[in-house]
């Protein structure tokens, strides 16, 4: 539900901006890192968001518009949060930054990973009716775009099948093997929410990921190494504005 009074409009979750949110927002889970970006890729940036103490800002970017937003942790929270700046605020394009969990042997700390398809264990599809199983994807364009740009900076990247799922702390520690035995790449908590509603509304999304932690090793990066990993991810995503 949205409010609106005299051409302004806000939700419980989102305050009426002083200044409109751009066509495109990058979206990372954490507002701190919504915050991050900002303060250090975005000039003139302009806070725009600050509800329940979710970063949003808008600034631009090699003279671009471009705002920064958080999603919250998990798909309902996404769900909120695309589906309001989609359908209300404007918004033609969003691009997920995040970290993610590697299933797959094949990457390594600090890989991008593009997020060409989300499997998952949540039930979010439902409410969408369908009389079968729903596939959510990409925008081909900002994938392409983006494989395109990993490719020119020569980042290590790889483009697949990644898993969104409810559960952090999941009651079998192997249950990963099963989704890494179909080429699932990884794990986080946030993008089948935001391709499917997406799909519905008609816009375009991309996820991209910095791999952060290692299942089969148990590797993972300090904080310190995240923020360094998470700038090459930032910029990349970037170069799709």
């Amino acid at each position: 539900m949205n409010e609106k009074t005299n051409n302004s409009v806000f939700t419980p979750h989102i305050s009426e901006p002083p200044v409109p949110y751009a066509k495109t927002v990058l979206m990372p889970g954490d507002p701190l890192r919504s915050e991050y970006v900002a303060k250090n890729f975005l000039e003139n940036a302009v806070l725009v968001n600050n509800v329940r103490g979710v970063h949003g800002y808008t600034g631009t970017f090699n003279g671009r518009p471009v705002s920064v937003m958080a999603s919250g942790m998990g798909i309902p929270s996404i769900g909120i949060y695309s589906h309001e700046l989609f359908s209300m605020f404007g918004v033609e394009t969003i691009v997920r930054i995040g970290s993610m969990g590697a299933y797959s042997p094949k990457l390594n700390l600090r890989d991008i990973v593009l997020a060409m398809a989300v499997s998952t264990d949540s039930a979010f599809i439902d409410q969408f009716g369908l009389p079968g199983t729903f596939s959510p994807t990409a925008d081909w364009s900002l994938l392409k775009k983006a494989a395109d740009i990993a490719e020119e900076r020569g980042l290590r990247y790889s483009v697949g099948n990644i898993l969104s799922s409810d559960r952090f702390y999941d009651d079998d520690p192997d249950s990963y093997k099963k989704w890494a035995k179909m080429g699932i790449l990884g794990v986080e908590m946030e993008s089948a929410a935001l391709y499917s509603v997406a799909a519905r509304l008609g816009k375009k999304a991309l996820t991209v990921l910095t791999v952060s932690d290692l299942f089969e090793t148990g590797e993972r990066l300090s904080a310190e190494e995240r923020q360094t990993s998470f700038n090459d991810m930032v910029l990349l995503a970037l170069g799709l504005v």
